[in-house]
């Protein structure tokens, strides 16, 4: 073995990189961008989505924690599923979240190319995406502890933007602050049809939206082979995802439906700026378009590394070209970084010449396969505790096992509701063919080792 094959990942990352990184993935554009349509299919229950959605996200990433503490010379969880629900299923895993990142951020990188056109309207649309992956490959590449930083900065330019609203809002409501539809009270969430309006059958098919809000939420699942300090911040992440939950979606949703009845937001723009706009702020448009574009370029971002080191673990079990397990002197798998931003680029230019239809199809993939992986998680962290039974000590899932099922079964459940819903049944067919796909091409693989 050379002595690039023995170099192993760099322990760069700190803990503030840890938890801006969690919270950053819990963080998407739809919450700033989709909760507009979220709350018109629902309603103010969309609240209690948020609620019992995050509760399942995080058993999940409770499980994931305790594999990634397990055994600390593993890269990712990726190497879990690999070492306990079998090399297949690694090479699927692996596989379906280098997919799931890649096609996730071709949704981000299109809006980048409109948000810019926003201050520059000559711009041509194509030179948003492409300037954003260049710039974000190069700062990958130099080291993981610079895509610590960056991923921080986003991740706070998100939080402003989120706790602005819910002070806002606060302030509206202990004030009674008159709005172009009523006055800003708590009781703008029943009064209006109650807090269940569209039924339970509106509540019923909300949790598939709100599931989408969610993904990326393990990418912290990524970076246990370059944390300085795993045994701590790695549960920190974990630990503290319920105060997020709780502030960022629950309260940011709670802010938004007190200033503005929820059948009187509108789906057209975006319920933060419709919420800064009716106070007064002049420039909200602005100030939103700026926080989306840092949203897009955090997802970006996130894709870039998401997407690098799932080829390098791949890479490391026999499943993807050699090459891809090289590091760089900066001990950056660069190889595998070089060429995710080259499909991620590809992904893009196609992106212009697709139907719209088409690329809502692939951007329901990407969120399918996210969901997918998720069971795998809780799947794998029962396999393992059946071979462990005393589990990580000081990190022990809670109510194993009856929480493990409970998460697979509820996830699970959530891809059934998909199979009624025409606008995600063709995402649905079109994952599960690539995830049969995977299956038949593992034996492939196999044949030519």
């Amino acid at each position: 073995m050379d002595q690039q094959d023995q170099q192993k990942l760099s322990r760069s990352l700190k803990s503030r990189h840890i938890t801006m990184i969690a919270i950053g993935g819990a963080i998407g554009t739809g919450l700033f961008l989709g909760s507009g349509s979220a709350i018109k299919e629902a309603g103010p229950s969309i609240i209690l989505t948020y609620l019992i959605v995050g509760v399942f996200c995080f058993f999940m990433m409770r499980a994931l924690g305790e594999l990634l503490l397990a055994d600390l010379t593993k890269h990712s969880f990726i190497d879990s599923i690999q070492e306990y629900l079998g090399d297949r299923m690694g090479f699927i895993a692996g596989w379906m979240y280098w997919s799931c990142w890649l096609t996730l951020a071709m949704a981000d990188l299109t809006a980048t190319g409109i948000y810019l056109r926003y201050w520059f309207p000559g711009l041509p649309q194509w030179v948003g995406p492409l300037s954003i992956i260049v710039l974000l490959m190069l700062i990958n590449m130099v080291n993981v502890g610079l895509f610590g930083e960056l991923e921080t900065a986003f991740s706070l330019i998100k939080i402003f933007a989120i706790v602005a609203l819910i002070i806002v809002g606060l302030a509206m409501v202990l004030f009674g602050t008159p709005t172009a539809t009523g006055h800003a009270s708590l009781l703008n969430l029943v009064n209006y049809g109650g807090f269940f309006p569209k039924g339970f059958l509106g509540f019923l098919l909300s949790f598939q939206m709100v599931a989408f809000a969610f993904v990326g939420i393990e990418m912290v699942g990524l970076t246990a082979g370059e944390t300085k300090n795993p045994q701590h911040d790695i549960p920190k992440a974990i630990n503290t995802l319920p105060v997020r939950i709780g502030l960022f979606y629950v309260g940011s949703m709670l802010a938004i439906m007190a200033i503005y009845p929820w059948n009187k937001i509108q789906t057209s723009s975006s319920p933060f700026v419709q919420v800064f706009a009716g106070i007064g702020i002049t420039g909200a448009a602005g100030i939103l378009n700026f926080v989306v574009l840092t949203a897009a370029m955090s997802a970006t971002n996130s894709a870039i590394f998401s997407t690098s080191r799932s080829l390098y673990s791949l890479a490391e079990e026999g499943h993807a070209p050699a090459r891809f397990r090289k590091l760089s002197n900066k001990a950056v798998p660069n190889a595998a970084l070089q060429f995710s931003s080259l499909i991620l680029l590809l992904v893009v230019i196609l992106n212009y010449l697709m139907p719209a239809g088409i690329f809502e199809v692939i951007s329901g993939v990407s969120t399918i396969n996210f969901i997918f992986v998720w069971i795998f998680i809780a799947a794998c962290h029962l396999r393992y505790r059946r071979i462990h039974p005393q589990g990580v000590p000081e990190f022990t899932m809670p109510g194993y096992p009856l929480t493990d099922w409970a998460t697979i079964i509820f996830f699970a459940a959530i891809l059934v509701i998909l199979v009624f819903i025409p606008s995600t049944q063709i995402s649905l067919l079109v994952s599960l063919i690539f995830m049969a796909a995977l299956f038949v091409g593992y034996g492939l693989n196999k044949k030519r080792d």
